[in-house]
């Protein structure tokens, strides 16, 4: 394992690594133990018990961040004609309409965050899975990323706003974004309440057990943050 640095070890000491922490005190620890000097990102891992093996125990969804993720959201529209100038008209940042746009991307072009597509052009985006696959990039129906013309500008404007798409990982664990450390302590706890309620509908009937192992919290680069599981569900999202 490599050596941390000095910045990171003292961050560490002021963390018990014993200890479950309430999630409010878990977030402020979070700000208090940032070191680096850009506007961080806050994640929340999760340790879930489900075998993503099976089918029937995957684990997903979508949710709009109560206070949005605090980063400029840069979206990719596959879609052509129609489709094409409603997404322009609703501010996408990028619309691939043409084997050139296509050809970019399956050379390894990846420059946006988010790709939304028209069910017309699924045929040439599914020859793109091996580049946005990976990433976490492929327009999928049951993400709600796959839809007709006309929900273009709501989907673009949720993007833009904070939503965030989920999935579990092979490993068992879910890895979600809430927000940035400049954030109010109280715009993260109810974003983190709000990825807490999606994670707990989205859980798999076949699970058995504990479905909620670990929580962590952590900021880029930062120590992680053990969130005791029980008081995490009990939270509820401000309106």
């Amino acid at each position: 394992m490599a050596k941390r640095g000095r910045k990171y070890r003292e961050a560490r000491e002021k963390i018990d690594s014993a200890q479950l922490y309430p999630p409010l005190e878990a977030l402020e620890l979070v700000k208090e133990t940032n070191y680096v000097n850009f506007d961080a990102t806050v994640e929340t891992h999760f340790r879930l018990g489900v075998d993503p093996r099976h089918a029937d125990q995957q684990v997903r969804g979508v949710i709009l961040l109560p206070h949005g993720l605090g980063k400029t959201v840069r979206v990719l529209v596959f879609g052509a004609g129609e489709a094409e100038k409603i997404a322009r008209e609703a501010g996408a940042d990028y619309v691939a309409f043409d084997d050139e746009m296509i050809n970019k991307i399956q050379g390894g072009w990846t420059d946006f965050d988010v790709a939304i597509a028209v069910p017309e052009m699924m045929g040439k985006v599914g020859r793109l899975g091996r580049v946005l696959g990976p990433r976490g990039l492929m327009p999928n129906p049951k993400a709600g990323t796959v839809a007709p013309a006309e929900d273009l500008p709501r989907l673009i404007q949720e993007a833009k706003a904070g939503r965030v798409e989920f999935r579990v990982d092979k490993t068992s664990n879910l890895h979600v974004p809430i927000g940035k450390v400049s954030f109010p302590v109280e715009n993260l706890l109810n974003n983190f309440a709000a990825i807490m309620e999606a994670v707990k509908k989205a859980k798999p009937p076949s699970s058995k057990g504990t479905y909620l192992r670990k929580i962590t919290v952590t900021s880029t680069m930062g120590p992680g943050i053990k969130v005791d599981p029980i008081e995490a569900q009990a939270l509820e999202v401000a309106l």
